[in-house]
């Protein structure tokens, strides 16, 4: 049996909490019950973020851009492990960890310039670079802000 908390020693940060799964899973516990690991959602997948993961069951890597919510992944699904479009992707949101260059007062905003959604924002503070904040009521989890951030500060899971 493998130690998967002992492999994660030697991962890079993805970007995602382990408890982040695909966008529209009907059920995230029961995901690798029901997953055949066909691939289909790795292969349509626009922006390439849908890996092989642990066991190959599809995963998310925000480190290789973001996700468009344009749905195609559960569109290739042959198993019906997707909830309709109309319903939200997620629970998904962004947070900004201890090493953020900006918290360690390094003046950087490379997250707020990838965020479309304009969740995350910068306030002033005396004495201080502009500190992150995110609007969690606007996030989407789309994980834009995580490839550009240049210390992998920024972690998207479900809250």
């Amino acid at each position: 049996m493998v130690d998967l908390s002992r492999r994660r020693l030697f991962r890079r940060n993805t970007g995602n909490s382990d408890n982040l799964s695909l966008p529209w899973i009907k059920n995230a516990e029961s995901f690798t019950d029901n997953c055949t690991r066909c691939g289909l959602c790795v292969d349509k997948c626009q922006t390439k973020i849908i890996v092989n993961g642990d066991g190959g069951f599809p995963s998310i890597d925000f480190t290789k851009d973001e996700c468009t919510f344009c749905y195609q992944c559960a569109e290739a699904c042959p198993e019906g492990l997707f909830l309709s479009k109309e319903e939200p992707p997620w629970q998904a949101k962004a947070k900004i960890e201890a090493n953020c260059l900006a918290i360690n007062n390094v003046e950087c905003r490379s997250c707020s310039d990838m965020c479309d959604a304009m969740a995350i924002g910068f306030s002033f503070q005396v004495g201080k670079v502009a500190q992150p904040e995110i609007n969690l009521d606007e996030c989407t989890g789309c994980g834009a802000c995580v490839a550009s951030c240049p210390t992998s500060s920024i972690n998207v899971s479900n809250l």
